[in-house]
């Protein structure tokens, strides 16, 4: 019988991103020395990396990621870890999105992370750059862990989207036109996705707009709910059963009251045009 060690996850900081290498191995029925194979390496590293005695690199996590279909899971965790240039709270939350089966989301002025197309996320954080309020690094630290949490609606089980986006988040030119007409289009590609529900909020619903600024609500594996929002300078994750359902009845009002999604579709195809006269 082989000598297999426990892991604690709260051994070391590396230890989480070890125990959840080991799981998704063995799920495949994969050993150590089958998937160094695959990935390159040497089986030492991959006994190491899961013992937290190795810390992985960027490359180790993306291509484990790939050959044990993770979905992005090992690359996001190793993203977390590296997360310097994050704003406190958002860290804790990106976890809990990875393993989310529900993603309801309303934004306000920009398009989502999990929406953005690369160049419409370089130029949101070039803004601060020149701001001086984050460093050249920081910004492409956050662009790769942003692009990475995208990973999640690639997976075999992607989770469930509803997707409510302020008319504001259509119409704000960030990045020049060219820029925000092929965040449009890939918005629209997003739509015709069978996970995704995408619903625009127009200006003239007023009042009927239930709730006052972004949020995000997640539903995990154990129908568990979460819900996140932000301000200028960090997260808060709301775990309070009461307060999330409270947001989750509003969010269901927003959808009720909002146009539905083709109508929304077509609202976003013709700002797309708009742009190009």
């Amino acid at each position: 019988m082989v000598n297999r060690k426990i892991l604690d996850p709260t051994s070391s900081p590396w230890a989480p991103f070890g125990l959840q290498l080991r799981r998704s191995r063995e799920a495949l029925g994969l050993t150590q020395a089958q998937l160094a194979k695959q990935l390159g390496y040497d089986h030492t590293s991959v006994c190491y990396i899961e013992l937290a005695k190795r810390a992985p690199t960027a490359k180790f996590a993306r291509l484990a990621d790939e050959a044990l279909q993770t979905g992005g899971t090992l690359v996001l965790m190793w993203w977390q870890h590296k997360h310097t240039a994050l704003i406190e709270g958002f860290p804790e939350f990106a976890e809990h999105e990875a393993r989310a089966t529900e993603i309801r989301l309303f934004e306000i002025g920009l398009v989502p992370g999990l929406l953005q197309t690369p160049a419409y996320a370089a130029a949101d954080l070039a803004g601060p750059v020149s701001r001086g309020e984050i460093t050249a690094e920081q910004a492409e630290e956050r662009l790769n862990f942003r692009l990475a949490r995208q990973q999640i609606l690639q997976r075999d089980q992607a989770p469930q989207m509803y997707v409510a986006l302020d008319e504001s988040v259509i119409r704000w030119q960030l990045g020049g036109p060219e820029v925000l007409a092929s965040q449009l289009r890939h918005l629209e590609e997003l739509a015709e996705l069978p996970n995704v529900i995408m619903q625009v909020v127009p200006f003239t619903m007023g009042a009927l707009r239930s709730l006052p600024s972004a949020v995000t609500i997640l539903t995990l594996p154990d129908q568990s709910r979460l819900a996140y929002t932000e301000t200028l300078h960090r997260g808060f994750l709301e775990r309070d059963r009461e307060t999330v359902a409270k947001w989750g009845r509003r969010y269901d009002r927003l959808q009720v009251d909002a146009p539905t999604q083709a109508a929304s579709v077509d609202m976003i195809r013709a700002a797309r045009r708009d742009l190009a006269t």
